[in-house]
């Protein structure tokens, strides 16, 4: 019996949460071996291991949260995912991944093994941990029912124009991310955006813990990340698709290359996870989305992604629903 294709979602920062705390348990018995090398990763470098963080007594958003401790536990939650419920049960057509979710998809696909896997997540996790440079805000662009809001989306394209004609406000587009836009600036633009943008609850809203990730303001940690990351780098056994909606192929990909987008374009400009998604699903028409844990968050994006496209005759949240009961496109492993 032929395996099902799938194309593989990797999670970004924030989908270790408090509901999540103690997700790698079920995993211990059968790869062990892999957590218990991350552990001495973290031990090496002087870090609470991500065995001590997961078997936690309690979440604390001060130590979980940052991207320190964040990075490599979301990491080691998605490869066991993968290794345990998905490489030897689909036909993995390619990976992809939001934001952070790219450097998982480099492991996935084995670009880096675990170790460079490793250095690559922990070191860009951790090149803020005397400080953030600059935040994110996040809003909706999507009414109710996953259709584009057209006059909010050109008020923000609006708001940009203004902001950037103030001075000391840096504000860009960090993230386009189904029917969210995830915006990074310093802290003027983003009280900006805050103070300027429509309030619909929960939206706008700062999130917890993030830098200014894919804008300009992080050229300094890409610069560093270019000097600090010596890294291994091996064709992919599986494409990838990354925040431009490329596709690097096991056969034809520029290992050189590969390593200038991940620690340079990847980290400055605008991460397109929407494109990602709607490349997987024109180029490789799979049985499957395949979202790793930990957590779902981005189950709503990729459900307005598929509105967006009406892929499969899905053109509402309404039948995203309907359609996830009946026959999962969409699978969250999380």
């Amino acid at each position: 019996m032929s395996l099902k294709k799938a194309v593989v979602v990797c999670p970004g920062r924030g989908s270790y949460t408090k509901e999540t705390l103690g997700y790698l348990n079920p995993h211990y018995n059968k790869l062990s071996g892999v957590i218990t090398a991350l552990d001495q990763f973290r031990a090496a470098d002087g870090y609470p291991t991500i065995s001590e963080l997961d078997s936690a007594k309690s979440y604390k958003v001060s130590t979980h949260s940052k991207g320190e401790h964040a990075s490599t536990l979301i990491y080691a939650c998605s490869y066991l995912d993968y290794l345990v419920h998905v490489k030897e049960n689909y036909d993995v057509q390619a990976v992809l991944g939001n934001s952070m979710g790219w450097y998982l998809a480099l492991a996935m696909s084995e670009a880096l093994n675990l170790h460079d896997s490793y250095k690559l997540i922990q070191g860009m996790g951790s090149m803020m941990v005397n400080g953030l440079v600059g935040g994110q805000v996040i809003t909706s662009v999507v009414d109710e029912s996953w259709q584009p809001d057209q006059e909010k989306s050109m008020l923000i394209s609006a708001l940009f124009e203004e902001a950037n004609n103030l001075p000391d406000v840096e504000i860009y587009p960090s993230i386009y991310l189904g029917g969210y836009l995830v915006m990074g600036g310093n802290k003027k633009g983003l009280e900006f955006m805050l103070n300027a943008l429509p309030k619909e609850d929960p939206y706008p809203f700062q999130l917890l813990n993030h830098g200014a990730f894919h804008t300009p303001l992080l050229s300094e940690i890409s610069r560093r990340a270019f000097k600090e990351l010596n890294l291994n780098w091996n064709l992919p056994k599986v494409p990838i698709i990354d925040g431009q909606g490329k596709v690097w192929s096991p056969y034809s990909s520029n290992l050189e290359d590969l390593r200038d987008y991940t620690l340079g374009h990847q980290v400055t400009q605008t991460y397109d996870f929407t494109k990602s998604i709607e490349v997987a699903l024109q180029e490789y028409n799979p049985d499957h989305l395949i979202l790793l844990g930990p957590g779902g968050s981005l189950g709503g994006a990729i459900g307005q992604t598929l509105v967006k496209n009406n892929w499969q005759g899905i053109n509402s949240k309404e039948q995203f629903k309907q359609r996830q009961e009946r026959d999962p496109f969409l699978i969250s492993l999380g």
